[in-house]
């Protein structure tokens, strides 16, 4: 039987697509017309037959033309080949193999691409015939053959490395084992490509170590030795990169070289290309974070600190030093609004702290890294590097010429960088480094001016701690006037600086800040008056970090007359569809928070501008063009947490925003979005309703409760663990607020919350005291119901109960844990000495009632087990345990009555009776 004939294109076919081609590859072009007549090509079933004759036999073709073509066939490859005939796919594979040591480079690159596009569809066991034909160009000495092979190789190692390291039927050794030997001898080839490839790939497997590399690890150490000094600034690169990633993950492996390789990482860290410098400085950092003994740094600390301090000079041609120029008569580009992103409100979080970042242009750089570099070192090293460092910051300081501005901007860095971890050894002479810090407030140079409010930010806690020290409010008074002067500043980088700064100011500073708050106001609004986009949005992040600060203190009518007109009016101004009103959006809800009911005058169009937002972007999500705006779920995310500062804020008082809207109706379509963050979000909001107007929800309960539930199942909980906390504090919120409604649900939760309980690890803190609390809030309502399964779960709820801190939820809970037992004393009678350390970790409990039940509890089971077995259990405990249940009347700890100890003796033998009638 005859071979199949090969596919050959049509002439016409060739020439209409190259021209297409041509035309899309043209900036002049209309991009949208081309891409719909490729899109109309792309379904003839040989088009990709086309593609890849074009960029493996287009000789004569512009290089561009056939780059593209290329690139294309990459891009429909992922999508279409498994659809592909046999025949086409057979005609691809066979079309790119020839073309891996094409002489050209770029069609060499391009081939490469694809081929590792391909790769990762159909495998070593789908194409053989790739693996051998690699083998083959890497033996055959032609340079241009090797280099397609490597690039190929390299591409694939990058992507799927786990790829090459799997035994394939047909080949009697895994890829990677075959090609290991010969990328270790590539590291001596004259060809720095062929070094700088080889080299990649090999690092490409540090993290996932196959047997071929760990058992070849000596040769590939010696072979990173002998390249450290390598001419290629490429291969040092890369040299550095596997030093870092080895100490990141194989430190053990690094350890008996650690002296020779920090050596070397050093003087990579003083190399002249910035790029090798920065892979060598991460090296520091990394070291640190893996906890390395910190003795083997600790020599090179006298030569380390000044190469840090020296790379954290600005350079000549960094972006930062034009940008710094702008005042704000430059208006805002585009490009300068940088990406936001608003994190959904989540019940029971701890404010996390945002990244210190001095420099408006978020691209890490050699600077950057020499001064995290300097954080981590002295966070580890401490007072102990200050002999190295403080001289050198004092001889920069001392250079007071204009050509020297970059060296003194350096130094202000260094004490910003080393103020967490030196500061046992700085705090004595904080006066005098504030003292010397303020008047650069006023320096001539702007990023002498924003560093200045940055390491200024970074000393507020401290500062903050100093208030009661001689001097210490003039020293706090100069500082927030300082920065306040700042965030006026014509220069639009040290308002960004300095709002930041007093962001982070208030936050420490808190009610400290009430004397201040008209003229800190007053500078606010007129900052607000001048601001441009991107500064107005961190503005917005001050004047609500404010409002957090200070609570209650800022309804005041003189405040609110300061600060709130303007904010209606822009609110006013934006439209539904404009993004500026994100940070518009969380300004008010601090705001709301803070205000509390003094927010109601403002309440009303604030809460129906949140539902009209919250329809539109819904509407938004079928049929745009109906809306009048694309689908963007953060207007809805913001909303939501809006809403739920209002309810929060206004407590019952926004009882009739609700009864009037249908809030309710979009609240549960919300619960139930495929989004995380929305369903988040909204089930936040779910429980401060809960707790405000309960009746309002009444209506479609039971689908709120069922839709909260279906979040706490075990892979709800492993997708979305933060949208499963909020569920979990809703039904408890819903719990407390209508009883035994709840009962339909209980036993689904219940099983839920067990299981996060017993399974703790990998969780937030937040979602197991959440856990705990509402299990105890089902518990006291529903004890009935819970408490028959009480022996499943005791152990493990009274282990979280007992990292609860004290508050009214904590209460709840073991109004629970009470309820329970004294439904089912005898289930609880084997966790006694876990109920034990749950009661004993208390502080105090205010609540007499609750007192009073637990003492009864704790009694009841001493009279019931008898002083033999109540002192077999507090054998069991901590001293310190037996000691703070003292307070539940002495008759736990001892034998003997006292006066003080006889009511609770009294109605421990009131309840230990009960108890004993339902034990038998």
């Amino acid at each position: 039987m005859a071979a199949p004939a090969m596919w050959q294109p049509q002439e016409q076919g060739l020439r209409e697509i190259c021209t297409l081609l041509e035309a899309h590859i043209s900036p002049n072009s209309d991009q949208a017309r081309i891409w719909q007549q490729l899109q109309h090509y792309s379904q003839f079933p040989d088009f990709n037959n086309y593609l890849v004759f074009l960029l493996a036999r287009g000789e004569g073709k512009p290089i561009e033309v056939r780059q593209a073509a290329g690139l294309l066939l990459k891009n429909n490859l992922r999508t279409t080949f498994s659809s592909m005939s046999p025949s086409s796919q057979h005609y691809v594979k066979s079309e790119l193999l020839p073309c891996i040591g094409a002489s050209n480079r770029a069609i060499r690159s391009t081939v490469g691409t694809v081929i590792s596009v391909l790769f990762q569809i159909v495998r070593v066991a789908g194409w053989i015939e790739l693996f051998q034909a690699l083998h083959k160009c890497l033996d055959s000495n032609d340079l241009d053959h090797m280099e397609g092979a490597m690039d190929a190789i390299y591409k694939i190692c990058e992507d799927v490395p786990e790829e090459l390291d799997v035994d394939v039927p047909g080949l009697s050794e895994r890829p990677i084992n075959v090609f290991m030997p010969r990328l270790l001898q590539f590291f001596q080839s004259p060809h720095a490509s062929l070094r700088k490839l080889a080299l990649g790939c090999i690092n490409q497997y540090i993290v996932v170590m196959p047997s071929a590399l760990y058992m070849s690890m000596d040769q590939y150490l010696q072979g990173l030795f002998s390249l450290a000094k390598d001419p290629s600034a490429d291969v040092r690169k890369l040299v550095c990169s596997a030093w870092v990633q080895l100490i990141e993950v194989r430190p053990s492996i690094l350890e008996p070289h650690l002296k020779n390789v920090t050596e070397l990482i050093l003087q990579a860290n003083k190399d002249s290309d910035d790029e090798v410098a920065l892979e060598a400085c991460e090296f520091w950092s990394a070291y640190c974070d893996v906890s390395m003994p910190p003795e083997g740094l600790r020599e090179f600390l006298p030569r380390l600190i000044p190469t840090l301090l020296s790379n954290m000079v600005y350079t000549d041609d960094d972006e930062s030093l034009a940008d710094a120029e702008e005042d704000e008569s430059f208006p805002d580009r585009d490009q300068d609004l940088k990406p936001r992103f608003h994190a959904s409100r989540l019940h029971g979080s701890e404010t996390g702290e945002d990244d210190d970042d001095d420099d408006a242009v978020n691209v890490w750089n050699l600077r950057k890294c020499s001064a995290a570099g300097l954080d981590v070192l002295s966070n580890v090293f401490g007072d102990s590097i200050l002999p190295t460092l403080m001289p050198l910051i004092e001889l920069n300081l001392a250079r007071t010429d204009d050509d020297s501005w970059k060296e003194r901007e350096t130094a202000v860095l260094s004490l910003g960088a080393i103020a967490e971890g030196c500061i046992t050894g700085l705090y004595p002479h904080l006066p005098q480094i504030v003292a010397f810090l303020i008047p650069l407030l006023d320096d001539k140079f702007p990023l002498i001016r924003s560093i200045t409010c940055w390491t200024l930010s970074r000393y507020s806690k401290f500062i903050v701690q100093s208030l009661e020290h001689p001097n210490g409010r003039e020293q706090f008074d100069k500082i927030l006037m300082g920065l306040l002067r700042r965030i006026l500043d014509t220069n639009k980088r040290v308002q960004e600086a300095a709002c930041s700064a007093f962001a982070t100011l208030e936050e420490e500073a808190a009610e400290e800040l009430v004397p201040h708050l008209e003229v800190i106001l007053q500078h606010l609004m007129c900052a607000y008056g001048k601001y441009q986009r991107r500064n107005l949005r961190i503005l917005y992040d001050a004047l609500g970090t404010l409002a957090d600060a200070v609570g209650a203190e800022l309804n005041q009518a003189k405040y609110l007359d300061v600060f709130m007109p303007p904010l209606i009016t822009k609110w006013q101004q934006l439209s539904n569809s404009d993004k500026d009103l994100f940070p518009l959006l969380e300004c008010f809800t601090s705001i709301a928070q803070a205000l509390g009911p003094g927010f109601a005058q403002f309440a009303e169009p604030v809460f129906q501008r949140c539902i009209d937002l919250i329809q539109t972007q819904q509407l938004a999500k079928i049929d745009p063009n109906t809306a009048g705006a694309l689908y963007d779920r953060e207007f809805i995310v913001c909303s939501l947490d809006l809403l739920s500062g209002l309810a929060e804020g206004l407590g019952a008082g926004i009882e009739s925003l609700v009864a009037q809207s249908n809030l309710r109706d979009l609240l549960l379509q919300c619960c139930m979005d495929e989004a995380a963050d929305v369903r988040q979000s909204a089930l936040a909001l779910l429980g401060d309703l809960s707790r405000v107007c309960p009746i309002h929800l009444h209506p479609r309960l039971q689908e709120f409760l069922t839709v909260a539930a279906k979040q706490l199942n075990p892979q709800s909980v492993k997708d979305a663990v933060s949208v499963a906390n909020n569920a979990c504090w809703a039904i408890g919120e819903l719990a407390i607020k209508i009883g035994k409604e709840i009962a339909p649900v209980v036993i689904t939760v219940v099983s839920c919350l067990v299981t996060i309980l017993k399974s703790p690890e990998g969780l937030n803190k937040s979602l197991l005291e959440n856990s705990a609390i509402t299990l105890g809030r089902l518990s006291w309502v529903c004890p009935d119901i819970v408490a028959p399964h009480m022996d499943h779960f005791m152990q493990a709820w009274c282990n979280a109960l007992c990292m609860i801190r004290d508050d009214f939820e904590k209460e709840d809970a073991f109004h629970g844990l009470c309820a329970m037992v004294a439904a089912n004393p005898s289930g609880a009678v084997g966790s006694l000495a876990y109920i034990c350390q749950a009661c004993a970790s208390w502080t105090e409990i205010k609540s007499e009632g609750l007192h009073s039940e637990v003492s009864q509890i704790l009694n009841g089971y001493k009279q019931l087990l008898g002083s033999g077995g109540w002192e077999q259990c507090m054998s069991t405990l901590e001293p310190a345990v037996v000691q703070r249940l003292a307070r539940y009347g002495k008759v736990i700890v001892k034998n003997d009555l006292t006066p003080t100890s006889e009511k609770a003796h009294t109605d421990g033998q009131v309840v230990c009776a009960t108890w004993a009638s339902r034990m038998v």
